[in-house]
């Protein structure tokens, strides 16, 4: 028998090895990775952030601009030695960091950008696109420390690079605050098939992929002349060409080095990054006429990124064992050389270089393909570390291609020809890059927004007055409901025009009346038929009233039918209302950015565009649908519960419509959903639509699709169903409903205070 005493505080475990540990795999994603992960509604809680207690909005404005800029600029000529400066000028180097934050926006979800800074986070940090922004952020540290909650890492890092452009003689535009930090990593975000990093085609087939196994890589092989093009297709909603990259391979479509190859795959990605032929042309080459590409030191040499770096180095990836590791022996992405002899001043060198030289193949010291001049005798550059060196100039295959493509081309010659006009668009064009995804002006801070207004800010007229007492709202009500319009065809049309709202970059809503306007009056998901009759009868109640938006008018009729619906089920509520919105104009509605917010599929309305090739499944778009519009488990759970019995289906079909009592705000959807009475069976193989059968006699009773019974399928949202199935769920389920129904009417309502800071505080 062992010695009691000498086994006193003894390990418990002696004798056992510890394996694991909180989130040591596999977990649940590795068992179970096509569920629909409800839990991402829930990212980046309040609890997560250690300045939860902080109205940012109010800090930013306490910030003395002028002297945290003054700061900055400081800092930007002052080289440190662990991470030198090339050229005793970081000014580049920080221009590509706020480049690179702001350049993973994408316009057909809104997702990515400079809002939150999640350039600090896996998997943008650690992207090899990004390769040593690691670097710039650690070097801009001391500022943000200086100045703590006065400004986040999302508006200094945009600032930034404002200030390093004004240094090198560069006139920006602006600069708008009220950026809001992420405090965890983006788990939501669909940025493209893990290991598509610039390999061939024939190096990655098509086919599921680790992690998202029900996405699918698209490839496409198409004939030009005698001679076949590999190259991806993108997928909706990504936008640059290769995973782990901001825009394009500098090498040309998987470092192919054909400049024409590579000005489709500039094309493509930069209007899914909602930019235009001369916005992208005034971006690249305004870009390149400042700083250096780095390729010294042979990719296979440098250590990991900052996500699988040993503890030792501190959160910075990238190490180089060659020489110093940086300076002159700097490896980020394996081209070496710059474009211009003066590369910290703007100037028009870089296309005075493109045009005036012919320029051939070569290979940098680390085997990347670029450019060089022809003619021996073109330019030299200094080097950017070692005294009295010069080097030859550099061009990349994606800088070539401005060159052969002929509306490149033409764009060029006229940036060549007038030097102040190419210094407006890129000013223009680089204020667009770093604000694109902030939404409306109103939510910009600071004394240096601009008083100028553009298109793609969706602008809407300011308020001229209109308001609307309590007794307006009431007289207004009585209106509508005298019109005959039924609580479908109030509640449908207001949801029309609030539910295009998404979080991601703040664009859409109700205000500003664009459900009337093109191009979304003309969607199929809105039933143009019946929402042409629902508008023209609320434009005669306008006509009779006057002094209402049908901003407001469209959205009052919605509570207003909501209001009718809870009050014949038995529950007296108010669905609370603000006013103040404003009816924009066409001339003030870019037809073409817009047409990015339709829904593909929206389960809400079940409603999915058959025209639309899918890799996934319905549900798992309504989930993210659900994300856009900032709603949680519960939210989502009730709103979706609450349209279905009021019979909101885009066609006016009776799926998932699990009531006796269309257009009266019950608990039926759930109790149907929760019950064991029933059970579901497909009507087909693809598994889209069901028929609800009674186990006892087998009588089919209602239709349902994947959308609708998630609800009861999923384990985390079916929790939620039968708390509004229970006995006493029905009042529980009419205040959510009306809580969320408000939510997302208020979405887009920056121009009221306490919305105004709700929306800044989830940037």
């Amino acid at each position: 028998m062992k010695d009691h005493a000498a086994t006193q505080g003894a390990c418990p475990f002696r004798g056992t090895r510890v394996g694991g540990a909180l989130g040591s795999e596999p977990q649940l994603d590795h068992w179970w990775p096509n569920r629909l992960k409800v839990e991402l509604l829930h990212q980046d809680p309040p609890f997560a952030n250690p300045m939860k207690d902080e109205d940012y909005a109010s800090r930013f404005l306490e910030l003395d601009l002028d002297a945290i800029k003054a700061d900055i600029k400081d800092f930007l000529t002052t080289s440190v030695e662990w991470w030198p400066s090339d050229y005793h000028n970081y000014g580049p180097q920080m221009v590509r960091m706020a480049w690179h934050s702001a350049g993973t926006y994408r316009i057909a979800d809104g997702r990515g950008g400079a809002a939150q800074a999640m350039q600090r986070f896996a998997p943008i940090n650690s992207w090899w696109d990004n390769g040593n922004t690691d670097k710039s952020r650690r070097l801009l540290a001391p500022i943000k420390l200086k100045y703590g909650s006065k400004i986040s890492w999302a508006d200094l890092i945009v600032l930034t690079g404002n200030c390093a452009l004004e240094i090198m003689n560069f006139p920006t535009f602006g600069f708008g605050g009220g950026r809001i930090d992420a405090w965890e990593a983006d788990k939501a975000t669909y940025w493209g098939p893990e290991g598509w990093n610039g390999k061939r085609p024939q190096d990655t087939p098509a086919g599921p992929h680790e992690g998202h196994p029900d996405q699918m890589v698209t490839r496409t092989l198409r004939w030009k002349g005698d001679v076949k093009e590999d190259y991806y297709d993108l997928e909706n909603p990504l936008a640059a060409s290769n995973q782990s990259l901001i825009y394009v391979d500098p090498e040309g479509p998987n470092g192919n080095g054909v400049p024409m190859d590579s000005a489709r795959d500039i094309r493509e990605t930069f209007a899914r990054m909602a930019m235009n032929d001369e916005e992208t042309v005034a971006l690249i080459a305004g870009g390149h006429a400042f700083g250096k590409s780095h390729g010294m030191t042979s990719p296979d040499e440098i250590g990991p990124a900052p996500e699988g770096a040993p503890m030792k180095a501190m959160g910075m990836g990238w190490q180089n064992p060659k020489g110093t590791g940086f300076g002159q022996y700097t490896m980020t992405n394996g081209i070496e050389g710059s474009w211009t002899p003066n590369p910290v001043a703007w100037d028009n060198d870089y296309l005075t270089n493109l045009f005036r030289f012919e320029w051939e193949q070569t290979k940098s010291p680390a085997g990347a393909t670029q450019w060089k001049p022809v003619d021996p005798n073109a330019p030299k550059t200094p080097d950017a570390h070692v005294e009295g060196q010069m080097n030859t100039l550099m061009m990349m295959t994606s800088d070539i291609a401005l060159k052969v493509d002929p509306a490149y081309n033409a764009i060029c010659q006229r940036f060549l020809n007038d030097f102040d006009y190419f210094t407006e668009a890129f000013s223009k064009a680089w204020y667009k890059l770093v604000h694109r995804d902030m939404g409306p002006k109103v939510r910009y801070l600071g004394k240096e927004v601009p008083a100028e207004e553009f298109l793609w800010q969706d602008p809407i007229p300011a308020n001229d007055g209109y308001s609307l007492s309590d007794a307006d709202v009431a007289t207004l009500k009585d209106k509508i409901h005298a019109t005959g319009l039924s609580v479908q065809d109030l509640v449908s049309s207001a949801w029309a025009a609030a539910s295009t709202y998404r979080k991601s970059d703040n664009r859409g809503g109700a205000n500003g009346g664009r459900l009337r306007l093109e191009p979304q009056r003309s969607w199929e998901v809105n039933n143009p038929g019946r929402l042409g009759h629902v508008l023209d009868t609320l434009e005669g109640v306008k006509a009779d009233f006057g002094r209402v938006s049908m901003a407001d008018l469209i959205v009052l009729a919605g509570c207003a039918g909501v209001e009718k619906a809870a009050r014949d089920a038995g529950v007296e509520v108010t669905v609370p209302f603000i006013g103040g919105r404003m009816d924009t104009t066409q001339e003030l509605t870019d037809v073409e950015q817009f047409n990015w917010l339709q829904p593909v599929v929206d389960g809400f309305r079940n409603y999915i565009n058959e025209a639309v090739g899918y890799n996934v499944a319905p549900e798992h778009i309504f989930l993210d649908k659900a994300h856009l519009l900032s709603l949680t488990a519960p939210e989502w759970t009730a709103i979706t519960g609450g349209l279905k019995v009021l019979a909101g289906n885009y066609d006016g079909s009776s799926a998932g419509v699990f009531t006796d009592r269309p257009g009266v705000l019950t608990n039926d959807f759930f109790k149907t959903l929760c019950s064991m009475e029933y059970s579901w069976e497909p009507q087909g193989d693809d598994e889209m639509m069901f028929d609800l059968v009674t186990r006892e006699g087998g009588q089919s009773r209602h239709t349902a699709t994947r959308c609708d019974l998630v609800f009861g399928a999923n384990a985390q949202l079916r929790q939620v169903a039968e708390v509004y199935a229970a006995d006493d769920g029905h009042a529980r389920l009419v205040k959510d409903f009306v809580k969320a129904w408000h939510k997302v009417m208020m979405l887009d309502r920056f121009d009221v205070p306490e919305e105004r800071a709700k929306a800044v505080a989830v940037c």
